[in-house]
């Protein structure tokens, strides 16, 4: 297969395994999207959707969360991990949005990463989800699976959002980069991968990373 046809063999296998996409991170709406987001770094989804709750019931908008000190969020998300980091980021940004964006949160790539603890890649995420602005946050799923499928060369982030931005339509990005993301759970993660359930690698696969697994796999027979 040339490019485009690898690309278009992605989107049609992506759309008939997931033609309704769950998003993985609960919320109720902009801010608890962006909460739940920062959360989640270096956490699965499924620590955030346990511990999400706790702190809503406390505090699901910036007013009440800036009633809370950092110490008292630092201990309710502790589990999520990089909790002193985190609590300090809800709580000042929770400010910023009251003094700055009259208590709402900024549909604008600029003001989201002017936020503390707020990156390109959250950013993506609220822009996406929360406003249904075209972006393609790239996590460890997606940079791992495109650099499986020889759709980038995989040297950082940065140059695999690019690369999938270029090679994927616009209109299809918000609805595609959750698609690859629970693809790469399921069918192709980092850890305990099985090449013959993984359609997509079998198929279109970097000739590298299957010669690399079919070494691995000859040596553990």
């Amino acid at each position: 297969m040339n490019k485009q046809e690898r690309v278009t063999f992605v989107i049609n296998t992506l759309n008939e395994l997931y033609p309704t996409i769950p998003i993985p991170l609960n919320h109720k709406d902009p801010y608890t999207l962006l909460i739940a987001v920062l959360l989640s770094a270096q956490c699965t989804d499924v620590r955030v959707n346990q511990i999400t709750p706790l702190l809503f019931a406390k505090a699901d908008n910036p007013y009440d969360m800036v009633k809370l000190s950092v110490e008292q969020i630092k201990e309710i998300i502790r589990p999520c991990g990089l909790s002193p980091m985190k609590s300090k980021g809800i709580h000042g940004l929770s400010h910023i949005l009251i003094d700055k964006h009259c208590g709402k949160v900024p549909q604008s790539f600029e003001f989201l990463e002017e936020l503390p603890a707020v990156g390109h890649k959250t950013a993506s995420v609220v822009m996406s989800q929360a406003f249904g602005v075209p972006a393609f946050p790239v996590d460890t799923h997606i940079h791992r699976l495109m650099y499986r499928w020889n759709l980038t060369n995989g040297k950082n982030v940065v140059q695999t959002e690019k690369d999938a931005k270029r090679i994927f339509p616009e209109e299809i990005w918000n609805d595609l980069h959750l698609q690859i993301i629970w693809y790469g759970r399921q069918y192709s993660p980092a850890r305990g991968w099985d090449l013959e359930k993984d359609i997509i690698t079998k198929t279109i696969g970097r000739k590298t990373v299957l010669d690399e697994y079919s070494k691995k796999y000859s040596l553990l027979k």
